[in-house]
């Protein structure tokens, strides 16, 4: 069973990615989030929610309030200049940490060693903080995304320099 606010933070996710569907299923409800067009609903099957009744609820609009993806194109510059360097990439959809708390110190900076297990970032997503490792030993040669921004599936968020 869906509840409404937790339906309409995933409506907010979907609507700050690229993501054009999303499917969830729990507890015998099941949740889809589309994106195909200029019409664009939140289906919930069976209504469960709201103590029944059925949710058919408009997501926001993709051109509204949207930031421009100037990013990828920044991203891929320097991945094309060097394709020896490794990618890390952000395994969920979330939003990107440097550090643990807005008072610590970063986990690491562009020149920074790092070995398989050195903690990189953290990306939170559903309230969840997750721990991203580097998974190789090398040095960091950039950071591909700011401190707060939401990230997808599979986006580069590190290049490192393998040894």
């Amino acid at each position: 069973m869906f509840k409404l606010n937790e339906i309409k933070e995933l409506i907010k996710l979907v609507d700050e990615t690229s993501i054009h569907e999303l499917e969830l299923e729990n507890e015998g409800s099941r949740l889809t989030i589309r994106k195909p067009g200029k019409t664009e609903f939140v289906q919930v099957q069976p209504a469960m929610v709201n103590g029944g009744q059925p949710v058919s609820v408009p997501a926001v609009h993709p051109a509204v309030n949207t930031p421009a993806p100037a990013q990828t194109n920044a991203a891929a510059a320097p991945a094309e200049a060097d394709a020896n360097l490794h990618k890390i990439v952000s395994p969920m959809v979330g939003t990107f940490y440097r550090s643990s708390s807005p008072e610590a110190a970063p986990f690491v900076s562009v020149g920074d060693r790092v070995g398989e297990k050195t903690t990189v970032c953290i990306i939170e997503a559903m309230k969840l903080m997750n721990e991203l490792e580097a998974e190789v030993k090398g040095e960091i040669v950039d950071i591909l995304v700011e401190n707060g921004q939401l990230v997808e599936f599979g986006q580069p968020l590190f290049l490192v320099k393998p040894e």
